[in-house]
């Protein structure tokens, strides 16, 4: 059974930085995308935004643009775990984050970033950015 369970959310000054992980069992991370994913407040679970996502082969890793320079995705094979470290956070990084998990054809095309493309999802973390 796919389990993702998230952890290090909270309160942050402007510039500050957070590390998110999410702990991941029921599957190898070998066969699965990883993505980050972040609801801002107000905004409805169709309008989640895919923050970085990392390949089941660990060699692709995607951001969007707003988060390139200031966000890494990484994974810990030997921990089952997928991490979102968070630097220079702004205010509009606030946001309820999730990771999420999808299989992988090994064979095939890398699976887009995007909320559509994953079926299993942590129950978020929320992050606070103060200015």
């Amino acid at each position: 059974q796919v389990q993702l369970v998230e952890s290090g959310g909270g309160l942050v000054q402007s510039g500050g930085s957070l590390r998110l992980s999410c702990e991941t069992s029921g599957f190898n991370l070998n066969d699965y995308t990883i993505g980050w994913f972040r609801q801002a407040p107000g905004k409805q679970r169709k309008d989640r935004e895919g923050v970085a996502c990392i390949s089941n082969t660990a060699t692709r890793v995607f951001y969007t643009d707003s988060v390139k320079e200031r966000f890494t995705i990484s994974r810990d094979d030997h921990k089952n775990t997928i991490f979102l470290q968070m630097d220079k956070l702004r205010p509009e990084d606030t946001a309820t984050y999730y990771c999420a998990a999808e299989w992988t054809n090994p064979l095939g095309d890398p699976r887009p970033c995007e909320p559509g493309h994953f079926g299993y999802w942590a129950q978020g973390t929320a992050v606070t950015v103060s200015p």
